[in-house]
């Protein structure tokens, strides 16, 4: 919880009936969210500087936090701290990017930032969006880049930025994933139904019952599946090769028998840098698909991105996003790049094209070769059935 630290006191015992009586007022306040609030497992140790959480919803509190807390504030940091888990910030933590995700602490402010600009009864010091000069209702991937170094660390656990802390040992009653997912849905449901009956509602809460009732399509995780089953078909074509001589020929002397070969899975990414593309998101999103290749176990000595426009300008064998050139500008046709991938000295097995989808496309799949589009931005224009297209949203912080 993003608030100062309690009082070192290791010989103090839990005041469980204050600390009960702060959940049911909190429950009380926002009934939606008794289910969740009832859902935690109240573990005391003096490890934890307030209160905090781990992903197996077990809520660690520290007692000396609340002798010094008033209820009504002990009642604000239940609900801050369930907020984590039912915003699965964990889960969402490890898909940010590395050089952010390294700093727990930035991204334990980013998530108190989100959660706290609707919470009214923290302490005063609990950190918010404006202190960083930040506005209200993000999220909090959109706030992080924004957040500098500070000295104030809040520590919510491993239930919000995903870094297993040292007083996270218990073994008490856990939630499994299946169940934390089941209390996420009852906890929308309940939430969209007291606005329909009240009308009244935080709009971070809205947003979120909305996000869970009505799931917006993890592109990442679609783009992955879609290059891991390209690769799985790609090293299953089986072939025969002189190039490593069978075993059996040591049976029949004089006689070279081929063995069996199963390729690695080679990829070209062609890249639209025609005039409708910026360069600072094509690279955000060559970023993600970079990411995105290495999880499926791609290296990079077996990827080549080509920037095309109506012409292709660059063809490169890349170690990292940032020697891309993203050269182009002119009129729009994926196929000159999709064909100059083909024609290449070493065919690749899956071809990746990231445009807007403004572009003419081939009539006919080539073969041996899985097309996956990624489709930047908001537009609606589709490539053929053949092509497996995943949409990739710029406006979204997923």
């Amino acid at each position: 919880m993003g608030t100062g630290h309690a009082p070192e006191d290791a010989a103090r015992v839990l005041d469980r009936t204050k600390l009960l009586a702060a959940r049911l007022k909190a429950a009380g306040a926002q009934p939606y969210l008794a289910s969740a609030l009832y859902s935690l497992t109240v573990v005391p140790t003096h490890g934890v500087p307030t209160m905090g959480v781990d992903r197996h919803w077990r809520c660690y509190v520290n007692p000396a936090f609340v002798d010094a807390t008033p209820v009504h504030e002990l009642a604000a940091v239940w609900v801050h701290e369930a907020a984590h888990l039912l915003r699965d910030h964990h889960g969402r933590a490890a898909l940010v990017a590395p050089e952010l995700r390294h700093d727990h602490h930035r991204v334990n402010i980013a998530q108190d930032c989100e959660i706290n600009d609707d919470l009214s009864a923290l302490p005063s010091d609990a950190l918010r969006p404006a202190m960083f000069g930040l506005p209200d209702g993000q999220m909090f991937e959109q706030y992080l880049p924004a957040i500098p170094p500070t000295p104030h660390h809040p520590e919510c656990g491993s239930g919000a930025h995903g870094r297993a802390m040292p007083w996270e040992n218990s073994d008490a009653a856990r939630v499994s994933p299946v169940e934390a997912a089941a209390i996420r849905r009852q906890t929308a449901q309940e939430l969209r139904a007291h606005a329909k009956a009240r009308g009244r509602l935080p709009d971070g809460w809205r947003r979120w019952a909305d996000e869970i009732l009505e799931p917006v399509v993890d592109w990442r995780r679609a783009l992955a599946g879609a290059v891991r089953e390209a690769a799985s078909w790609a090293s299953g074509a089986v072939d025969y090769t002189y190039q490593r001589p069978s075993r059996r020929g040591a049976a029949v002397p004089r006689v070279v028998f081929p063995s069996l070969r199963r390729p690695m899975p080679r990829v070209a990414v062609v890249v639209d840098t025609s005039g409708s593309m910026g360069d600072d998101e094509l690279r955000a999103v060559l970023g993600e698909v970079a990411g995105v290749l290495r999880v499926v176990g791609i290296g990079r000595n077996r990827v080549t991105v080509l920037a095309c426009d109506a012409d292709v300008h660059a063809v490169r064998r890349t170690a990292t996003v940032g020697d891309i050139v993203l050269s182009g500008g002119g009129g729009t046709d994926m196929r000159v790049g999709i064909d100059h991938a083909l024609r290449g000295p070493e065919r690749p097995h899956i071809i990746i094209v990231l445009t807007d989808g403004y572009t003419p496309w081939p009539q006919t799949r080539p073969g041996g070769v899985r097309v996956v589009a990624g489709l930047v931005g908001s537009g609606t224009v589709s490539p053929p059935a053949w092509i497996e297209t995943i949409r990739i949203p710029l406006d979204q912080p997923d």
